[in-house]
């Protein structure tokens, strides 16, 4: 990591401070493209909320797997609506119908087969969205607390091919994002799946790839 990166997630993001909406203006000013990705999960409305305060038109990229509860997409409508934002879905090149007339159920995540299902429904359209968009600045609403390997991240980071992935909630805890949700009477979900997923602590692959 570069001394400059070093230098923003400690003025930001570590040794206890935690300024998230400083760093997403900080990151705002480094590219010319930023997107800003969502599944929709719980808490989900504060990073949307934080990014569009400041850049309202910043795309908000879904990867719709087909595979939410009603709720989640009963909260994306609502959200989507009291925020105004501007949304762009990638979903997989097959429907859920298509999948599972031909490959049957979700598998499970013990079967051999759930590696490509994850491929199919999450990674491949991530990897098409930069494709597509092409972006400079990625915000992501990953925190710490969510998985040990979150843990281990820093809020600022440049991957391999330059793309500046910033999280500027990385440090905060549940307490911190239901209060800051009730100051600004946004919505809020625990109705969530992630097939990908499947158990809370384990990681998809997307945030370890990119």
């Amino acid at each position: 990591m570069s001394s400059e990166l070093e230098a923003i997630n400690k003025e930001f993001a570590n040794n206890g401070n935690k300024n998230p909406q400083g760093l997403i203006e900080w990151a705002l000013a480094q590219g010319a493209r930023p997107i800003c990705t969502t599944n929709f999960r719980p808490f989900e409305a504060v990073i949307l909320h934080m990014v569009s305060q400041v850049r309202p038109d910043i795309p908000i990229v879904w990867m719709d797997s087909g595979y939410n509860t009603e709720a989640t997409y009963q909260f994306a409508d609502e959200v989507i609506k009291q925020l105004n934002l501007n949304i762009v879905s990638f979903v997989p090149r097959r429907t859920r119908a298509h999948r599972e007339a031909l490959d049957g159920p979700m598998p499970g995540i013990d079967d051999p087969r759930h590696a490509a299902f994850t491929q199919e429904v999450k990674l491949e359209p991530f990897e098409r969205a930069l494709r597509e968009m092409q972006p400079d600045v990625w915000f992501t609403a990953l925190r710490a607390e969510d998985t040990p390997e979150r843990a281990k991240m820093q809020a600022v980071s440049r991957n391999s091919n330059g793309l500046l992935k910033v999280a500027p909630l990385l440090q905060w805890s549940a307490k911190d994002m239901y209060q800051y949700l009730q100051a600004h009477n946004l919505p809020n979900n625990f109705d969530y799946f992630d097939p990908t997923k499947v158990e809370e602590k384990r990681e998809c692959g997307l945030h370890l790839q990119h």
